[in-house]
């Protein structure tokens, strides 16, 4: 396999992981293998399997034929070894890290974080005897974080809600240096927009159930990276439970094989609605990668191939202003989660970033005015119809 060349994103999204297809009488479709145990042919192969000799399947948790298929496809995405499905976006997150991390060791991680990965680090961590220093998206600082306990260096870029960016280059090179495992958080670019293995991270996780499904219909996550650490995050799997549903692992490989349709799609409706909201004067700002006036614009455009779906607003009016806004919008539907089909709003302090303090808030950039918006595949010409008469 490593001699063939490798497939384009969208051919790998349709083909990687399948197994055979020509010939008479051959599903396209992928098989799901509804069953929760695995036959053995004798008791000298289950003896094989307990030495660690054989890859045979046991059991549901451990592994099945319809979750490799995923794990493949989205490891080709990545340009990555090996993946593993979880059965959300946080038992990948809690799984990578906590396959790297033990009690005594230190995080060094983005402040910039999905509430509930910033939540896990600021309210169960410390129980377990982890520390953990945030550094801001410009990494500045961190050199100076490094100790003989540092074992991981966790980025999320873009970030959520305020679409910061990380220098994923910069952040790779130090994580080297010092010896670091290096997480990222990939859900927001998804690997159409960039590829972080490619620069060096050890691992990578997405919730899957954002733009990887794409069709706000299943909870699934995913780390990628190589055969090494992969192997960690399905032990850890196996000992927690968060193991990804046949079912579930269907609907996710029929969601990826649109993904790069999707992506296409949904950064230019972003770019529309961008651009319309910049100019309106309720507005006080814009946050989205693709606007020149975004901070990280250069960034942007030198480490990613496109700007993705995810963009943020600031009304003027603040909460009051915010609340109206989403209580008034008619096409865009008030609901969390992000990367599906449809266009979604939602509060950032009522979601995402609830149970955060006026402090917290301020450093990750959320305001009471903060509106985040995950921008489906409508025709652009409805969407912005759709803000200025919420906005009127």
């Amino acid at each position: 396999m490593k001699n063939k060349p490798l497939l384009g994103p969208q051919t790998a999204a349709i083909h990687s992981g399948e197994p055979k297809r020509h010939g008479v009488n051959t599903g396209v479709g992928t098989d799901i293998c509804r069953t929760s145990t695995f036959t053995f042919s004798s008791t000298e192969e289950m003896k094989r399997w307990a030495e660690g000799k054989s890859k045979a399947y046991i059991y549901t948790r451990y592994g099945n034929p319809t979750l490799s298929v995923v794990e493949e496809k989205i490891a080709a995405l990545e340009g990555a070894e090996a993946a593993v499905v979880t059965a959300s976006g946080m038992a990948a997150i809690s799984s990578a890290l906590l396959g790297v991390l033990k009690c005594g060791d230190e995080l060094i991680s983005t402040a910039q974080l999905y509430g509930g990965s910033y939540r896990l680090m600021r309210d169960l961590f410390p129980d377990m005897g982890i520390r953990v220093h945030h550094v801001e998206t410009d990494l500045a600082g961190m050199e100076e974080l490094v100790t003989p306990r540092t074992k991981c260096l966790y980025v999320e870029t873009p970030t959520n809600p305020t679409l910061r960016l990380v220098d994923l280059q910069r952040a790779a090179t130090f994580a080297k240096k010092h010896n670091l495992v290096s997480i990222i958080d990939n859900t927001f670019a998804t690997p159409v927009l960039q590829n972080p293995i490619a620069l060096g991270y050890d691992m990578v996780v997405h919730s899957a159930t954002k733009a990887l499904a794409g069709h706000s219909d299943l909870i699934a996550g995913v780390a990628v990276g190589s055969k090494r650490w992969m192997e960690r995050v399905r032990h850890m799997v196996i000992y927690l439970g968060g193991s990804m549903d046949p079912e579930v692992t269907f609907l996710l490989n029929r969601g990826i094989k649109t993904l790069g349709l999707r992506v296409k799609r949904q950064c230019e409706n972003a770019m529309a609605v961008a651009k319309f909201l910049e100019k309106h004067p309720k507005v006080a700002a814009v946050h989205y990668p693709g606007l020149t006036s975004h901070p990280d614009h250069s960034l942007a455009k030198r480490q990613m191939r496109g700007f993705g779906s995810m963009l943020a607003f600031d009304l003027k009016g603040g909460l009051s202003a915010a609340r109206r806004f989403c209580d008034r919008v008619k096409l865009f539907l008030l609901a969390a989660s992000l990367g599906g089909v449809e266009s979604l709003v939602i509060l950032p302090i009522y979601s995402s970033h609830y149970r955060m303090s006026n402090e917290e808030l301020r450093r990750v950039g959320v305001t009471p005015g903060t509106v985040r918006v995950s921008i489906g595949l409508e025709d652009p010409e409805d969407l912005i119809a759709d803000l200025k008469q919420a906005l009127a």
